[in-house]
C-alpha cells in the first residue's frame, strides 16, 4: 500500500478537531503495482506499508474529497467495478482537467491508528533524480530500506502540447522552472525554494511531469 501521509490527505476527515493521532492517516492502494506509487500525484515519494497494515485500513473511490459512497474493509471490498468504468473512458485533457483521469484513478486508503516507520513501513521509495543528495542522505537515515521507483521526467515541448490540462499559465511557470528545457522532481523543489512561484502552480506543473513524464530509468 501506498502510504502518502500528509501529502495525501483530503482536507474531509471524519472530526477535524481530533487529535492528530485519531485522524486517520490518507493514501492509496497499489493494486495496479506501479513502482511510481498508487497516487503519484501527491508527489514523487511515497512510504510503502507492510501487508499487515491492511487489517486496519479502510478504502474508498474516488477521493473522499468527492464524498463517496462506496466504502470497504480489505475483507469486504468491492471497489473495482467502480475503477473498472472510471479507467474505460476515453480520456482528453479537457476531460481530466474537470473530472480527472490517470492522476486520479487510485483507490484512497485510511489506515487507522499510528503509522510507525520501524514496523509499518516496508520502503521509503524515492525519484532517482534524489540520488547522491540531501534527500537521499535524509531518507537513509529513517531506518528503513530505501528504494527507488523508475523516475519522471518531462520536456517543456511535451509541457506545452497540453496547456488545457491545468492552464495555459502553468505551461508558462514549467518553462521558467525548467532546466535546459526538462522538469522533473528535483527541479520542481528548487523552483520551490526560491519562492518566486506560486506552490499551488508548481503542484500543478508536478501534475504535468507525473501525468506526461517518461521514466528516467529504463
Amino acid at each position: 500500500m501506498h502510504g502518502g501521509g500528509g501529502n495525501s490527505a483530503s482536507s474531509d476527515t471524519p472530526n477535524d478537531d481530533a487529535p492528530a493521532a485519531e485522524r486517520p492517516k490518507y493514501g492509496a492502494l497499489n493494486h495496479r503495482r506501479r513502482r511510481i506509487g498508487a497516487a503519484p500525484r501527491f508527489g514523487s515519494a511515497h512510504l510503502r506499508l507492510t501487508e499487515a497494515v491492511l487489517d486496519r485500513s479502510t478504502f474508498c473511490f474516488p477521493d473522499s474529497v468527492f464524498q463517496p459512497t462506496a466504502m470497504a474493509t480489505a475483507a469486504r471490498f468491492d471497489l473495482f467495478p467502480l475503477v473498472e468504468r472510471f479507467d474505460a473512458r476515453e480520456l482528453s485533457d479537457a476531460l481530466e482537467a474537470a473530472e480527472g483521469g490517470l492522476l486520479d484513478d487510485y483507490i484512497e486508503a485510511h489506515v487507522h491508528g499510528t503509522v510507525d516507520l520501524a514496523v509499518d513501513v516496508e520502503a521509503v521509495v524515492l525519484d532517482p533524480c534524489f540520488r547522491g543528495t540531501p534527500t537521499e542522505d535524509q531518507a537513509g537515515s529513517l531506518g528503513v530500506p530505501l528504494e527507488w521507483h523508475e523516475g519522471r521526467l518531462l520536456r517543456v515541448e511535451t509541457l506545452a502540447a497540453h496547456p488545457q490540462f491545468r492552464g495555459p499559465h502553468i505551461v508558462e511557470v514549467g518553462r521558467r522552472a525548467a532546466r535546459n528545457g526538462v522538469l522533473d522532481a528535483a527541479t520542481i523543489g528548487r523552483a520551490a525554494r526560491t519562492g518566486e512561484e506560486d506552490p499551488q502552480d508548481l503542484k500543478k506543473v508536478w501534475h504535468h511531469v507525473a501525468r506526461f513524464g517518461t521514466p528516467t530509468e529504463r
